[in-house]
């Protein structure tokens, strides 16, 4: 049976702990979490977690009915299959050496990168997009040479209803 990606954003009490609970039900069971991102809502006893993970539909049915138990989840919602929009945050560190300077600012404005720090070594770079635009970007840079990335996970929320 054919595993696939899978995006679970949930509504959870912003407590000590939550987390924990969350990731231990997954490593329990022995299901993977490929990204994971949690902050607080506009309501600061609520934080949204939106988990990426990789199974077919039985697993997926399991790991919602067993989140949906614990007591500090509030709300569960699968996002793939639905309509929505996700977003990923990265850093990334590029050797700048004087050569590759024009070319990585020409890639970084035509993925409308920001340079977020400057130094004699490396240019740091900030995108926000999509998991195929961070990948084609990052291999557009790894010919010219990444020393660093920093990736934030997905971000996730349902578009509104037409």
């Amino acid at each position: 049976m054919k595993e696939d990606k899978h995006v679970l954003s949930m509504l959870v009490d912003n407590e000590p702990g939550v987390l924990s609970r969350i990731a231990g039900l997954f490593s329990g069971r022995g299901y993977n979490i490929e990204s994971l991102c949690v902050a607080e809502t506009m309501a600061p006893q609520v934080s949204r977690l939106t988990i990426v993970t990789k199974g077919n539909e039985p697993i997926i049915e399991q790991i919602k009915k067993q989140l949906n138990k614990l007591i500090n989840v509030i709300k569960v919602f699968e996002m793939t299959g639905q309509d929505y929009v996700q977003l990923e945050l990265a850093l990334i560190k590029i050797y700048a050496k004087p050569e590759n300077r024009a070319e990585i600012l020409r890639i970084a404005d035509i993925f409308k990168c920001k340079v977020v720090d400057v130094g004699q070594e490396y240019y740091t770079v900030e995108v926000t997009g999509d998991e195929g635009k961070l990948s084609a970007l990052l291999n557009l840079l790894k010919p010219i040479g990444i020393k660093e990335i920093a990736r934030t996970g997905i971000v996730a929320l349902f578009r509104e209803a037409k």
